[in-house]
């Protein structure tokens, strides 16, 4: 199904029609591609760019997506029952997702967050009744994951531990959902793949989806350009302990980006697209275009994590 409007064309998979589902978890994915055009304008006419606006998931990010496969695998192997805690450490989003896959399926959450993620998603995680542990804000993820852990060795048997760094079901939800989606949404014509870095989930297991249909497909890495940056939800892989899950050579490319050029780029989208975007996002826009200026000719599809003006 393909709707448009003027400058705004949004391409969703055959099986986002409406339907009756059992859970919010039944909304966990076929997200919709948004073209985008506006700020496009300039790159050359047979290069196309598409959004895949995962703020559309229930729970309002792309972390939906492996938040729901790793507890499905720890329910599948008996290593989360009855009378366990879900507990990870988490920029946010994750933990947004791990909160509302507890509350549906009835076990509690306990997360590690770094105290200065955004106000939005700490009421989020509340509103979930999570129970949080914030950890020092000038350390980030990295300090959350050591927190994380520190509370698991004091009571290991009380915890079912996703731990999305490291869980090899993180890049497998993308390989098994994102990947498939993008490529049937694209008609197979995606020709560059655009994500930001964080575990390494979505980068590594939809690059590795398209790479096995069409091995020329590139796979294109975003992180902010410097160690100290603003990039929340962001890696530099070079100044951060390197998640299991993340590999670098199979990358094609990684493009860094400023702190200030995501910002500005998010503004750019709220007015000259009409869509509300996280700084994560904007860090990716920005460069996917810097991608497009480049090229005569391909179609792009870049992650939007997070946040985005859509319907399911």
């Amino acid at each position: 199904m393909v709707v448009a409007h003027s400058n705004l064309r949004l391409l969703r998979a055959p099986s986002s029609e409406l339907k009756k589902v059992d859970s919010a978890l039944d909304l966990i994915g076929e997200t919709p591609l948004l073209q985008i055009t506006r700020i496009a304008e300039g790159i050359a006419s047979r290069v196309r760019i598409f959004a895949k606006l995962e703020g559309c998931n229930p729970g309002g990010s792309v972390k939906d997506r492996p938040a729901l496969k790793m507890v499905q695998d720890g329910l599948a192997s008996g290593k989360l029952r009855p009378g366990k805690t879900i507990i990870d450490s988490t920029s946010g989003n994750t933990g947004i997702a791990l909160a509302m896959i507890g509350r549906v399926l009835n076990y509690p959450v306990e997360l590690v967050i770094p105290a200065n993620v955004s106000i939005e998603r700490k009421r989020i995680i509340q509103a979930y009744a999570a129970n949080v542990t914030f950890s020092d804000p000038f350390e980030g993820s990295d300090g959350a994951i050591r927190q994380f852990r520190e509370i698991i060795a004091r009571d290991p048997d009380k915890y079912f531990k996703p731990d999305q760094y490291f869980n090899e079901m993180n890049p497998q939800a993308h390989f098994e959902t994102t990947g498939p989606e993008i490529y049937r949404q694209t008609k197979g014509e995606i020709t560059h793949f655009v994500a930001g870095i964080g575990t390494g989930g979505t980068i590594m297991g939809t690059g590795r989806y398209l790479k096995s249909v069409n091995r020329a497909i590139k796979v294109i890495a975003v992180e902010p350009d410097d160690a100290l940056h603003g990039l929340e939800g962001l890696k530099h892989m070079a100044s951060s302990i390197v998640p299991g899950i993340y590999h670098e050579e199979e990358l094609d490319e990684k493009i860094p980006v400023s702190t200030e050029d995501a910002y500005a780029m998010v503004y750019q989208l709220s007015q000259e697209e009409g869509v509300l975007l996280g700084q994560s996002s904007g860090a990716a826009m920005f460069a996917a275009l810097k991608l497009a200026r480049r090229l005569r000719s391909g179609t792009i599809v870049v992650i939007f994590p997070i946040k985005d003006t859509c319907s399911k």
